[in-house]
């Protein structure tokens, strides 16, 4: 981490991103603004500060996790146009339409949550199985797009943080790791450490929660109100001038006549999907762990070695495969067509491509100027035993909506957390230091549902092909719900959990 000189000036390239996105509309022209500026700032010369965010964008082509990310992200192109173009959507269709409950509203959402609650290995995959699904449900009963953006987003990173079995708990378990060595644990190891932290996460377990209210009784509030009334009396799934992050030629790809409905051509692809990414996250794991000189690695161990790009690069690969074969063999496409749909579907996703790399490249900017050590720094004063998980909850927040990253918040919060709770400790205050934990990640994944360079809900804007902007307009009451309450339940905990 680059030591911290820039003060406030570290807020301008994050803040400067968000409020051109929200009055613009634009998000790639934000972002691209906040990161130049941001470079402009770290260099003192509008020229220098030209060629370094340049330089920065090539860059993230450096790091193999970032590519694999956005290799991956092309690649859903061709496979959502195989399981248009192979009859496995409408196959889906046809056999959910004999249940009766699916035909409503509420069923249909409800389905949504579900699917979100039980696909767990990996946030994208969530966002991406849960679109596939439940987008042309949605469609048929006229549910605003906005609706299934939310599903997605406030069921994927959460979910991941309450079940961590994937890469999320991998991230975690290793900055605790690091932690248990500087002795800021207390003398506990990590895992159990992060399990007791598991249920005290207030913010995921109210984001699920809530996801499956909205569901069921239909509770809009704010914009998401406006935005149901508008897809539900006029048929208009989107609001007028919108810009879904996917191209229209991906959006209407349909099956055709000749195509009969095969629900395993959906199906079969998806399940290979899930069962790769859990079988990358082992194999890559048991593997990484080898190579660092661990003979027998255990779960923790795996777990912590585990490549989370790599597991889902190797998933969409692997149903893609499986996609093409399925067309393939029913002879429902011939092999120059399958070539077609490769290249026309990846030029679709070009446009969340170039976003995710984009947020990528705010993201390095800020970590460049320290914004996230400065918003922390301002509030460590602040700091007691009674106010720490709260304040470290509303700080972790602050981080994830300025820098648009969860993990990048845990990076930097878990290190200025802990010994802060640690010496707490020492000085004989009571301080619970899986509550504290708990803080920091409910806090990163509350700040990236709130913030519009969030690469998450860009992928859930993308999984349910709705705008972007509108997406984060729509969801954040619902955070700042879930969030509000949360800052409640810290304060509440702070009194009582020792």
């Amino acid at each position: 981490m680059v030591p911290q000189t820039f003060g406030w000036l570290s807020l301008a390239p994050p803040l400067l991103a968000i409020g051109l996105a929200m009055a613009s509309r634009q998000a790639v022209p934000s972002l691209l603004a906040g990161t130049w500026v941001g470079w402009v700032i770290a260099t003192g010369d509008p020229f220098r500060g030209t060629a370094a965010t340049l330089d920065s964008l090539v860059a993230m082509f450096a790091d193999p996790g970032q590519t694999r990310v956005v290799i991956f992200t092309l690649l859903m192109g061709p496979l959502l146009l195989l399981l248009q173009r192979g009859g496995g959507v409408a196959g889906l269709l046809e056999w959910l339409g004999r249940y009766r409950r699916l035909h409503t509203r509420r069923g249909a959402q409800l389905l949504a949550a579900t699917l979100g609650l039980g696909v767990f290995v990996e946030s994208t995959i969530t966002c991406l199985v849960v679109g596939a699904v439940a987008r042309p449900v949605f469609d048929r009963l006229r549910i605003a797009r906005e609706k299934l953006a939310y599903i997605c987003d406030a069921t994927s990173a959460p979910v991941c943080m309450l079940i961590p079995i994937n890469s999320w708990g991998a991230v975690v378990l290793s900055l605790l790791t690091t932690q248990a060595t500087l002795g800021t644990l207390g003398g506990q190891r990590p895992l159990p450490v992060f399990l007791a932290a598991v249920p005290l996460n207030f913010y995921a377990v109210l984001s699920v929660t809530l996801v499956f209210i909205v569901a069921a009784t239909g509770w809009d509030i704010g914009p998401m109100r406006e935005a149901e009334r508008r897809a539900s009396e006029e048929g208009a799934l989107v609001a007028s001038g919108a810009r879904p992050v996917v191209a229209d030629t991906l959006l209407m790809e349909a099956a055709d006549d000749q195509t009969p409905p095969r629900a395993r051509n959906l199906v079969l692809p998806l399940a290979t999907l899930v069962a790769t990414v859990l079988a990358g996250i082992a194999v890559t794991g048991v593997n990484g762990a080898r190579a660092a000189g661990i003979a027998t690695p255990t779960l923790l161990d795996t777990l912590d070695a585990a490549s989370g790009s790599t597991a889902v690069l190797w998933g969409v690969l692997a149903a893609l495969a499986v996609a093409a074969g399925l067309a393939a063999g029913s002879r429902v496409l011939e092999l120059g067509t399958l070539t077609d749909l490769l290249f026309r579907g990846a030029g679709a996703m070009l446009p969340i491509a170039t976003l995710l790399v984009l947020a990528f490249g705010i993201g390095a900017i800020c970590d460049t100027l320290g914004t996230g050590p400065f918003i922390a720094d301002l509030v460590t004063p602040y700091l007691t035993p009674v106010l720490l998980a709260p304040l470290v909850f509303v700080t972790s927040g602050a981080i994830a909506f300025a820098t648009g990253t969860s993990w990048g918040t845990f990076a930097i919060m878990i290190p200025l957390a802990l010994p802060v709770a640690a010496a707490m400790t020492l000085d004989g205050a009571a301080v619970s230091v899986p509550l504290v934990i708990s803080a920091v990640l409910g806090g990163g994944v509350f700040g990236d549902h709130c913030s519009p360079i969030s690469d998450t809900s860009l992928i859930s804007s993308m999984a349910a092909w709705s705008d972007h902007i509108d997406h984060v307009r729509t969801q954040l009451p619902y955070a700042l719900v879930a969030g509000a309450a949360s800052v409640a339940l810290y304060f509440l905990a702070g009194l009582f959990i020792t």
